[in-house]
């Protein structure tokens, strides 16, 4: 398996670390433009790689060194900063993924490649990336709400005494501020929040999942006000995904992708099944009334965007 990461900035090196220590990769090229920063990338994460996984690391600054590549992540973009939003970055970045995927899709075989996308705003840029590249829906995959559905199970983890491997939570809609707390369908170890909360006499109340919910969607924004930026988390979550695929374990992960939704097509995260041909079905769990209509405007803001820049 053969994967190439486009942009070695913060987070496109933590990503290529994360998919190096999976051990499923043999060969890994890391794209900059760049040359002297993704030598040295490729140098220091080729040195670790001798204490684990035997993974053949180079280092590339034209696309002909992509050729062969069996999925393409793009990590490539302006990273968010303190006081900006994902949308802040939006005419930044549309500039970046509008040069890179033209050049990736002239060196990639179009018939079984798939592009996963983390460069932000996401969602949009998943529209635009699959637009642009013509390929099927379910092989331009963005991580998506993924981290968020991580940082949602962490926090319950930490309120609820219980490992988040118990947990099954899930953060849909925009990767972003419009993002929706699934809390009708959150559960623990197979029985639903309330039987568990009223088994283990942890009170949860409406004023508390409130307080989950905000320090969800603004985990990033504190983050990124003591480190800088976000690296880590995203680096794991595309390791996950890129685990799932080459497995084809068909597992439930809220990734973003194109998909009919509604009177229109729109790129948002649901809970999809993946395996190795990408996202292979896209579920609709059953949301409360509130959670319907938080969706809807969810929906409605990435729709505008992404509107916004094909004008």
């Amino acid at each position: 398996m053969k994967i190439a990461i486009i942009g070695i900035g913060s987070v496109g090196s933590a990503v290529a670390t994360a998919v190096k220590n999976t051990g499923f990769v043999h060969e890994i090229v890391l794209f900059d433009r760049n040359a002297i920063r993704a030598r040295a990338a490729a140098e220091d994460l080729g040195h670790a790689a001798s204490f684990g996984f035997d993974v053949k690391i180079t280092s590339v600054n034209s696309y002909r060194g992509i050729r062969g590549s069996d999925i393409v992540i793009i990590a490539a973009g302006a990273n968010q900063k303190p006081g900006e939003t994902r949308l802040d970055l939006l005419n930044k970045n549309v500039a970046v993924i509008e040069d890179i995927v033209p050049h990736v899709m002239a060196n990639v075989d179009a018939k079984k490649v798939k592009i996963i996308v983390v460069t932000n705003p996401l969602d949009v840029l998943v529209m635009l990336t699959q637009k642009l590249s013509k390929l099927p829906a379910g092989r331009v995959i963005g991580t998506g709400t993924m981290l968020d559905s991580a940082r949602l199970r962490t926090i319950l983890s930490r309120q609820l005494s219980v490992s988040t491997q118990s947990i099954c939570a899930h953060v849909l809609g925009e990767h972003g501020d419009s993002s929706v707390v699934d809390w009708s369908s959150v559960s623990i170890a197979g029985m639903k929040l309330e039987d568990f909360c009223r088994q283990t006499k942890i009170s949860l109340p409406q004023t508390t999942r409130n307080t989950i919910t905000h320090r969800v969607h603004n985990a990033a924004y504190e983050i990124i006000q003591g480190r800088g930026a976000t690296w880590d988390g995203i680096g794991a979550a595309v390791s996950d995904l890129l685990r799932c695929i080459i497995n084809d374990e068909k597992r439930v992960l809220t990734v973003s992708c194109v998909s009919g939704i509604g009177n229109g097509t729109v790129a948002i995260s649901l809970p999809r099944i993946v395996g190795k041909d990408g996202v292979i079905t896209s579920l609709t769990p059953k949301l409360s009334a509130t959670e319907s209509a938080e969706l809807r405007k969810s929906i409605k803001i990435v729709r505008k965007n992404y509107d916004n820049i094909m004008r």
